[in-house]
């Protein structure tokens, strides 16, 4: 099978760049991810590639397209906040073109000299290094008890009256719950979860469709993986009961945002300014 080539993180620079600008200047990573793969014409067969199909979880673009963000930071070009959006600095929104070998150059030193310091480059990974422990600890557990902590996930997300089914010959559901909105309307919801390593076919969607028809208002598919463009098309098809999809990369997010096995320390001393310049620049 020929390799398939995928433009490496500092190529991927420029149009990151350019999808915040198309965006207005900020976005999540979903938001820029699929921005980029339009202006950079990244095909179905180069964003379905993951980077490390042994583990699953992210694919190579969505790796490539993080370090790129993490140099851009570290740049000065781009900011985050604690809600996963990412943003154009002040600096950022003024030019419409990085030279990538100066930020190369450029931060190369930064890290250089914070090594020579002793503080070794632990930040400038830090984007990626909990992602991975927190993949590899998900893909070790039974399917029982991740279907435990899906169940864990769903109440503390809103659902009522969620049950772990799992039982073989129910056409691969694993649970039920009820989701309400507002105290008004509610939804009984069937969802499956896959301790996954790789992609999530169309087939597996309509499978799960199939399943859940007549059963459930809506569907609920959750993956440690990912899913082919061809699925997310089928999830949402014309005519179809729409299915919600929960990737990997969703789901590290959502565990760490309910502190679901994950603790975040914040560090810092709160200082309150006005840049008038950032809101001038948008």
């Amino acid at each position: 099978m020929a390799k398939i080539n995928i433009p490496t993180y500092d190529v991927l620079m420029n149009p990151l760049i350019q999808a915040l600008k198309s965006l207005g200047g900020s976005g999540t990573v979903e938001e820029i991810t699929n921005k980029v793969a339009e202006i950079a014409g990244l095909t179905d067969e180069q964003l379905e590639v993951l980077h490390d199909p042994a583990k699953g979880g992210m694919t190579e673009v969505e790796y490539r397209l993080a370090w790129s963000r993490t140099w851009l930071k570290r740049y000065g070009l781009l900011e985050n906040s604690s809600r996963g959006v990412w943003a154009l600095t002040v600096k950022g929104s003024k030019i419409d073109h990085s030279d990538e070998k100066e930020v190369l150059k450029t931060v190369r030193a930064q890290l250089k000299k914070e090594q020579e310091a002793n503080k070794g480059d632990e930040e400038s990974t830090g984007e990626l290094t909990w992602r991975d422990e927190l993949l590899e600890t998900l893909l070790k557990m039974s399917a029982s008890a991740f279907e435990r902590l899906v169940q864990r996930m769903l109440r503390e997300s809103g659902f009522t009256q969620v049950e772990v089914t799992g039982r073989s010959g129910d056409g691969g559901i694993d649970g039920k719950g009820l989701m309400r909105l507002g105290g008004l309307l509610s939804f009984h919801v069937i969802f499956q979860c896959k301790k996954w390593q790789g992609s999530v076919s169309a087939g597996q969607v309509r499978d799960f469709r199939g399943a859940m028809v007549g059963r459930a208002d809506k569907g609920l598919l959750i993956t440690t993986g990912t899913f082919t463009k061809d699925a997310v098309r089928e999830a949402t098809r014309d005519g179809a009961p729409a299915i919600d999809l929960v990737d990997g990369e969703q789901f590290l997010d959502k565990l760490k945002e309910l502190g679901l096995g994950v603790k975040t320390r914040k560090v810092e001393l709160e200082e309150v300014s006005i840049d008038r310049e950032w809101f001038a620049s948008i």
